[in-house]
């Protein structure tokens, strides 16, 4: 075997000095985050729920981390635009965002050809809260129980409406989750949002919708609707009276509207890890906590690993309904 020249071991150990010195920069660069501004990417428009909660969070977590969080709003494509950007932003924790229920774990089976995966080209960070929905009716409905619902869908097959804000959302996932559970047939009314759906409800141009809480308590409140049930597993305080699906036999339709942190792939574990101290602090603010528990949510924080969890559970969920129900975008 022929020696190994000087050359040969110069370039090698300059080779090791190279590597050694990058890993160093590497290190120091994490220990030193962050030291600039982070970019929020929030995949909805200006306004709404994700958008409002995402501000709050920014201002809280500049207050933490002592940099600018920068919201930048990239709404399309039921939040796929904005979920993409993050997921093919450079890796360093300048770029984080909103993870919301639908392009984390329902869009992947409705729209089959994302350009992102959110079980690969994405990390979790820390789940924000969730929220239930309430199955509402007009005030002067003949209504006034699931079952009452049940019993006229099985006499007018396909002949119910239910509203909601947009395909593939949760406002319709959870009534197809009821008609597959109840085994009924009710005809899908989409809306431009979940606003415009629920005007038309009380308009009496539709029959049932599936609402946000926090949405849907006020008009209930002023008796400009009924409520019939929640999805959620327990009753809530702001409606106390309110039966949970558990409660009148249905306990698989439990459903709750969620949003998260997530990064892009590829970012380094101890950024992951401060981003999630330091967004856990933020969840305990008194007011952050405060106004989620007065809009009907429950907090979220915990790990990471708790937050893949839910998203992976949840994708398993929804692909069984989105397929069963042959929704398509």
């Amino acid at each position: 075997m022929p020696k190994k020249s000087y050359s040969f071991y110069l370039s090698h150990f300059v080779g090791v000095l190279l590597a050694l010195s990058f890993g160093l920069q590497k290190a120091a660069a994490q220990a030193d985050y962050p030291n600039k501004p982070i970019n929020f990417i929030v995949p909805y428009g200006a306004g709404g729920g994700a958008d409002s909660r995402s501000r709050q969070i920014a201002q809280l977590l500049t207050q933490v981390l002592k940099v600018p969080i920068i919201v930048d709003n990239k709404p399309g494509a039921g939040g796929n635009i904005g979920t993409e950007l993050i997921a093919k932003a450079t890796p360093d924790g300048y770029t984080i965002g909103m993870g919301n229920f639908a392009p984390l774990a329902i869009n992947k089976t409705l729209f089959g050809n994302l350009r992102y995966d959110p079980e690969t080209d994405l990390m979790p960070i820390v789940l924000i809260e969730k929220g239930p929905l309430v199955l509402v009716v007009h005030p002067n409905s003949s209504y006034k129980t699931v079952q009452d619902i049940i019993k006229d869908a099985k006499a007018k097959p396909g002949q119910l409406t239910f509203s909601s804000g947009g395909i593939g959302g949760s406002h319709q996932l959870s009534a197809e989750l009821f008609k597959q559970s109840a085994g009924i047939d009710m005809i899908h009314v989409p809306y431009k949002s979940g606003a415009a759906a629920l005007t038309d409800l009380m308009g009496g141009t539709v029959n049932i919708m599936f609402d946000q809480l926090y949405s849907a308590t006020p008009m209930i409140k002023g008796d400009k609707l009924r409520a019939i049930a929640i999805t959620s597993k327990k009753r809530s305080p702001m409606l106390k009276d309110i039966p949970t699906f558990a409660e009148i036999g249905f306990p698989q339709v439990a459903v709750d509207n969620w949003q998260g942190v997530v990064a892009p792939k590829g970012t380094p574990k101890a950024i992951i890890d401060k981003l999630n101290k330091s967004i856990n602090q933020v969840l305990k603010d008194p007011g952050m906590v405060e106004f989620v528990l007065s809009q009907g949510n429950e907090l979220g924080g915990g790990s990471p690993e708790e937050f893949g969890q839910l998203i992976k559970s949840e994708a398993a969920k929804w692909s069984v309904v989105v397929k069963t129900a042959n929704i398509k975008p």
